[in-house]
């Protein structure tokens, strides 16, 4: 597998020229300068590149592996790679100083976390879900928890988990049997985890589980499940570890692929009953784990964008070494790198302009959630929730649909070759397939934005989003060179609207609504995500000429408006045809 380079240069020009580094003009980053973000991409990057990177296809061959005792041995290499990381403080690097943290913007965070998502899916995997702990933990844990748990997951020597699926609840957690029987300060928790994410290693002191369970006289359904915090190893009064919990490793997943991160089925409760805390309400629990859900849905969306990178710098560096065919005549008639093949060359514009603009997108997203969180007036905090909370599902599932099809897309530059694993480019397929799945399925994705969050105001927080691209479409149709751009991206924009109406039209009808949302959910996120993907590289196209007429000779802003002319005229069209999907109606569904 090749070397892999961390796009910084791409990740700056998001997060200077396209945001414009807003985030650091909020009250809690006022200290932080644009050097000191640059400084961080930098050494982020060495990490990724020179220790994480080398990993990659070496952890996918040898694999996590449960020993006799329940165990789990990690590949090699990943556990200093892992301490690595943790001994440079990147583990808090999005979480405030008052919890220990690095206080950088989760813009910052989330470009930091797609190079090392890049650079080895597998293991970045580990500390992404202790990120959605810490985040459950603060927003829901008593002070007493906070005190004994956060300093170390925010250090990273402890990691964390999430602990929902059951054999017999999948996405369909009402039907969670995993017991909780109160005993004293805490709880005996009894029951089957399956899929969980690094359940159980060698890399770090400790585990803690986060963990759906009932008490045994609560309801049935959602409101009867509560969320408890288990240790791997129980923690004494002065902070040091003490005996083993009752929890054990019973089996790791063989899979398709991230064959690296070990995905644990976990028993709770053989020895009597694993000592578990509440956090947050009784019967809350569903509420306070989508906290943590929801952190994790923005970051696999970025996980996705990482491993999408990687296959298209493999694709590029195979098709220029490759040597086969001959040009036309036209352009020369000699022996070329298939990287000069006009469908090749279709392929690999293909795939980095989608990148590029999934990239974009995300990063906005998190830029938003930068300003929920900090915002300097509560209506503006309120707005940007309301925004980031309709993103979350275009990011989590577009970016990972489109991460399947690009690096489906890196195979077939390779041709044969790709469909063999000493190259490489398979890994990354196989890798990407699950991001589709997990954290909510791509479906439930579309379902949340085509119900929930566009039928609980009407529309209102995704029509400003439209908003937004409507000024782009005036900007680029008023510049002479690109004005061909704000005409294809106002035909999407067209698209769009329309498709919202009638999402919002038949969603709201008491009768039909059920079906309406559900049929048209995946056409309408689909489409969504490419205009949006659009919008963004149509801001591009604006920031990359606008270098240019200043004189600027980096081919980098080249090379950005081509990606983007592709984007907005040959990609964008793909999607707008989901507009006719949804226009055809339910008719064949049913």
């Amino acid at each position: 597998m090749n070397h892999y380079a961390a796009p910084v240069r791409d990740l700056r020009f998001v997060l200077e020229e396209l945001l414009g580094h807003r985030s650091l003009s909020l009250p809690n980053f006022s200290d932080i300068s644009p050097d000191v973000v640059e400084a961080v991409l930098d050494e982020a990057a060495k990490l990724a590149g020179d220790v994480w990177g080398p990993l990659n296809a070496t952890g996918d061959r040898e694999g996590a592996r449960r020993q006799p005792d329940g165990s789990v041995t990690i590949p090699a290499g990943f556990a200093a790679a892992y301490q690595a990381y943790v001994e440079g403080g990147w583990n808090g690097i999005g979480v405030s100083e008052a919890l220990g943290g690095q206080n950088l913007p989760e813009v910052v965070a989330s470009a930091v976390q797609e190079m090392l998502h890049g650079a080895n899916m597998a293991l970045g995997l580990c500390p992404m879900l202790t990120a959605g702990a810490i985040e459950a933990l603060a927003h829901h844990g008593s002070e007493a928890l906070k005190a004994v748990y956060l300093p170390k997951l925010v250090e990273g020597s402890w990691t964390g988990t999430m602990n929902l699926t059951e054999p017999q609840a999948g996405s369909d957690l009402s039907k969670v049997r995993t017991k909780a029987v109160p005993e004293g300060d805490h709880y005996r928790i009894s029951g089957q985890k399956i899929y969980i994410t690094w359940g159980e290693h060698d890399a770090a002191e400790n585990i803690i589980h986060l963990v759906l369970a009932r008490k045994p006289d609560a309801p049935e359904g959602n409101r009867g499940i509560s969320l408890f915090l288990v240790p791997k190893f129980l923690v004494n009064a002065d902070g040091s570890l003490g005996e083993r919990n009752d929890v054990v490793c019973a089996a790791i997943e063989h899979k398709m692929g991230i064959h690296g991160s070990p995905t644990c089925t976990l028993s709770f409760g053989e020895q009597g009953g694993a000592v578990g805390y509440l956090v947050g309400e009784e019967g809350r629990g569903l509420n306070h784990m989508f906290t943590m859900m929801n952190e994790a849905r923005h970051k696999v969306g970025i996980q996705g964008i990482g491993v999408a990178e990687r296959a298209c710098q493999h694709a590029l560096a195979y098709a220029r070494d490759r040597q086969q065919g001959r040009l036309p005549a036209a352009r020369g008639g000699q022996e070329c790198p298939i990287s000069e093949h006009l469908d090749v060359r279709r392929m690999l514009l293909s795939m980095r302009a989608r990148t590029d603009a999934l990239r974009a997108l995300a990063l906005y997203c998190a830029a938003q959630l930068d300003i929920a969180r900090h915002g300097d007036e509560p209506s503006a905090r309120q707005a940007a929730q309301a925004r980031a909370e309709v993103l979350i599902p275009v990011v989590k599932s577009f970016s990972t649909d489109q991460a399947v099809e690009i690096a489906s897309t890196g195979i077939q530059v390779h041709g044969g070759m790709g469909y063999v694993e000493e190259t490489g480019a398979a890994q990354l397929l196989r890798d990407a397939r699950i991001a589709p799945i997990y954290e909510g399925t791509n479906g439930i994705q579309a379902l949340d934005l085509a119900g929930r969050k566009l039928q609980r105001d009407q529309g209102e927080a995704f029509g400003g989003l439209l908003s937004e691209v409507a000024a782009t479409v005036e900007t680029l149709q008023a510049h002479a060179e690109l004005a061909p751009l704000g005409q294809a991206l106002a035909a999407g924009l067209e698209d769009l609207t329309a498709a919202q109406q009638q999402v919002l039209a038949e969603g709201s009808d008491p009768e039909r609504g059920p079906d309406a949302v559900q049929g048209y959910a995946t056409p309408f996120l689909t489409l969504t995500g490419h205009v949006l993907c659009a919008w963004q590289m149509g801001l591009a196209a604006l920031g990359a000429q606008a270098a240019i007429e200043q004189g600027s000779s980096d081919p980098f802003y080249i090379a950005k408006l081509q990606s983007a002319r592709f984007a907005i005229t040959q990609w964008l069209p793909v999607g707008r045809a989901q507009r006719s999907v949804i226009e055809a109606g339910l008719e064949c569904l049913r």
